[in-house]
């Protein structure tokens, strides 16, 4: 099992003193959200993206790849009525598929519920094929790099377009890439779903099209800091021998990033430890 953790959790760190303290934690990898470079992917030279994979591989860290894509900077949108956001938004999507695959990420993980949102007056089925006109593209370039693009269902306070895993399933069955799969969040599935967490990775990897997890708790803050009980969650994984990598991934920051990451790697290895020992 490999655990990483996302840049967030670490606010204005630099990415070497993340990757560092990562490691030195426990963690085998780290997830970026592309603010974590202070730049657009544009602006990100083939140096400067050679001098980043170094930076991970002599700490010992693996860049799991990308997410948070669309939150920063401001004026995407993939299914936006005016063609021109949307055409720079599959621009912004294709540069970050190529900068995760030219780190070595395996995956982007595609959230931004604001960048998504089907707005007051727009025509849901139009809003439905300018969505998947983005994800076709995205598909394409991902395809052609190597790397897994990920739609992640998120809860309805945040999005009102792609709240369901069965949502999900839809449009990555309208897709029809085996490199277009699903990230599934333990606080948005547990949000959204009836049926219990482990039941709903287990459906989704034994369909075929489950790429990613995130872990974190209802209350938003990390495994071990909340109610949700993570043993069935990595028991479930154990079991389909999931082959990727479980992110920890919080939106509260309480208290540093520190505690915040050493104790959920430490509950998370624990629990792990002991289910292996079964």
């Amino acid at each position: 099992m490999r655990f990483g953790i996302s840049s967030r959790v670490f606010g204005d760190w630099s990415i070497e003193r993340i990757f560092t303290y990562a490691a030195e934690v426990g963690y085998d990898g780290v997830e970026i959200i592309p603010r974590t470079f202070s730049k657009g992917a544009r602006e990100i030279s083939q140096r400067e993206r050679r001098g980043i994979r170094d930076l991970a591989d002599s700490s010992g860290i693996d860049i799991v790849g990308l997410h948070s894509l669309l939150v920063w900077p401001d004026g995407f949108h993939i299914s936006h009525v005016d063609e021109a956001v949307r055409k720079r938004t599959q621009t912004h999507l294709r540069e970050l598929i190529h900068l995760c695959a030219d780190l070595g990420g395996r995956l982007l993980a595609h959230g931004s519920g604001t960048q998504r949102m089907v707005e007051k007056g727009w025509n849901p089925a139009e809003a439905w094929e300018n969505a998947l006109e983005t994800f076709r593209i995205c598909a394409w370039t991902a395809e052609q790099r190597d790397v897994l693009y990920c739609l992640e269902p998120l809860r309805r306070v945040e999005t009102n377009f792609v709240n369901t895993v069965e949502e999900a399933v839809k449009v990555v069955e309208e897709i029809a890439n085996p490199h277009f799969k699903i990230t599934l969040d333990c606080r948005h599935t547990l949000s959204n779903e009836t049926e219990e967490l482990p039941h709903v990775i287990k459906r989704v990897f034994h369909s075929g099209h489950l790429g990613h997890v995130h872990l974190n708790d209802l209350n938003g803050r990390g495994p071990g800091f909340g109610r949700v009980l993570f043993s069935p969650v990595l028991k479930a994984l154990k079991e389909i021998n999931y082959p990727g990598y479980a992110s920890v991934e919080v939106f509260e920051y309480d208290p540093d990033p520190q505690t915040i990451a050493s104790r959920s790697i430490g509950y998370l290895k624990g629990i792990w430890e002991v289910i292996t020992a079964e």
